[in-house]
């Protein structure tokens, strides 16, 4: 039976900072947590409730994403110049 369960954040989180989806497949829980904890959270998560097994992640639509735009941005998917 699937049981719900929330990924804490910290009690200091900056409620005006952008947010980042966290999702743990092994629990089937999702969170948003301010980016500046997204690290914290995410091993607090793993090391409490999965001992230490690397469950817990950002969500692997937004990371792939992320990804994207970073290579972009730094030309990798730009087609080699022919000089």
């Amino acid at each position: 039976m699937w049981q719900f369960q929330t990924i804490t954040m910290p009690r200091d989180a900056d409620e005006s900072a952008p947010e980042v989806p966290i999702v743990c497949t092994v629990c089937e829980t999702e969170s948003r947590v301010p980016l500046s904890d997204v690290a914290d959270v995410i091993e607090k998560h793993n090391e409490q409730i999965h001992d230490g097994e690397e469950a817990a992640e950002v969500d692997p639509a937004l990371a792939d994403h992320l990804a994207d735009l970073v290579a972009e941005e730094m030309g990798l998917y730009d087609e080699p110049s022919e000089e």
